[in-house]
C-alpha cells in the first residue's frame, strides 16, 4: 500500500491500518452521509459519502480487536453513531449462493444455502435481491454482527455479501455492449472470480493462500468457460500491488491482464489519491448496492 503524507492522515484510531479523511466531512451532520463497511475475520473496511455531492470524503481500515466490529465501534468515533443517511454492511466469505429470482421464496434461505453451506449456531442467513439480474444472493453472516447493525442503525442498516456489492460494481461499470469476460478480486485469504457476458455467467468465491492458488484458480475457471488466457482480456481488483507476487505470476499465463478502475459516476477526495484506483472496489460499489 502507498505511503501517505502526514497531511492526509487524520490522527490514528485503535489498530488503524489506514485512516484518511477530507477536511469537509463533518461528523456532527451524519445524516449527510453514507457509511459503507467491509467486514472480513479479522479486518473492517470503511467508507463514508457524502450523499448529495455523490463524493467519497473517508477511507479507512482496521485490524479487529477481540470482539469484532460491535467492539471496535466502541472505540471508533462515528461507527457506532446513529443518525446516518445509509449503512450498508457487507461480509466476505464462501457461505453464499446465487439463485434465479423466480426459483427464490422469502423464509426458504436456510434451506437454499444448506445445499452449499451448514450454518453454524452464531450465524443468520440473510438474501440480497439483484432486481437488474434476477438474482437473489443467498448469505450466512455471523449473527452478533447482523444483531448489532439492526440495533446500532436500525431500518438505516442494511447486511449483504461482498459479492453483491462487486457484481453491482461490475454491471454499474459495464456497458450495454460490453465483451464477456474475468473478473477477478483477490482478498485476504479468498478469491472472487466473476465471468460475465450479456449476463452473469460464473461467480465464486474460491480459498486462496499463495499466489500459485489465484493462477491456478483463475486458468482453471477460464478454461472450463472457455475463455482464452493468451487472447481473452482479464481484469483485476483488490488487494495486490503491481509488483506482487501474484500480479507478476498472472501475466506469466495471461497475457492480457489489467487493473480496473474505481466505480465511476461519484467522486473521490483528493485525500485518497495516494491509495491504488483498483483497491477497494468491492467496498466503493456498496455506493450502488
Amino acid at each position: 500500500m502507498p505511503s501517505t503524507s502526514a497531511s492526509a492522515v487524520s490522527p490514528a484510531a485503535p489498530s488503524a491500518l489506514l485512516r484518511l479523511r477530507d477536511e469537509t466531512f463533518d461528523p456532527t451532520n451524519l445524516g449527510a452521509y453514507n457509511l459503507y463497511l467491509l467486514a472480513a475475520p479479522s479486518r473492517l473496511c470503511v467508507a463514508m459519502a457524502d450523499v448529495e455531492r455523490r463524493k467519497f470524503v473517508a477511507l479507512e481500515e482496521y485490524t479487529l480487536p477481540p470482539g469484532g466490529l460491535p467492539a471496535l465501534a466502541e472505540q471508533h468515533d462515528v461507527l457506532g453513531q446513529r443518525g446516518w443517511n445509509a449503512v450498508r454492511l457487507a461480509v466476505t466469505g464462501r457461505a453464499f449462493t446465487l439463485l434465479p429470482a423466480p426459483l427464490f421464496r422469502a423464509g426458504d434461505e436456510a434451506a437454499a444455502l444448506r445445499l452449499h453451506h451448514t450454518p453454524t449456531p452464531t450465524e443468520t442467513v440473510r438474501h440480497t435481491t439483484h432486481p437488474g439480474q434476477e438474482l437473489v444472493n443467498v448469505f450466512a453472516a455471523d449473527a452478533a454482527l447482523a444483531d448489532w447493525l439492526a440495533a446500532t442503525h436500525g431500518a438505516a442498516g442494511r447486511l449483504l455479501h461482498h459479492t453483491s456489492a462487486f457484481l453491482v460494481g461490475l454491471m454499474h461499470q459495464r456497458g450495454a455492449a460490453a465483451p464477456r469476460r474475468l473478473y477477478l478480486s483477490p482478498g485476504p485469504q479468498e478469491l472472487t472470480l466473476v465471468v460475465m457476458g450479456q449476463h452473469l455467467e460464473y461467480c465464486n468465491v474460491f480459498a486462496c493462500t499463495t499466489a500459485e492458488d489465484v493462477v491456478y484458480y483463475t486458468i482453471l475457471v477460464m478454461q472450463e468457460l472457455g475463455l482464452d488466457p493468451d487472447l481473452d482480456e482479464v481484469t483485476v481488483w483488490g488487494e495486490l500491488t503491481p509488483d506482487s507476487t501474484v500480479f507478476s505470476l498472472l501475466r506469466t499465463y495471461v497475457r492480457n491482464v489489467r487493473f480496473g478502475p474505481r466505480p465511476a459516476d461519484v467522486q473521490y477526495s483528493y485525500r485518497l489519491n495516494d491509495v491504488f484506483e483498483y483497491r477497494y472496489f468491492d467496498l466503493f460499489s456498496l455506493h450502488f448496492a
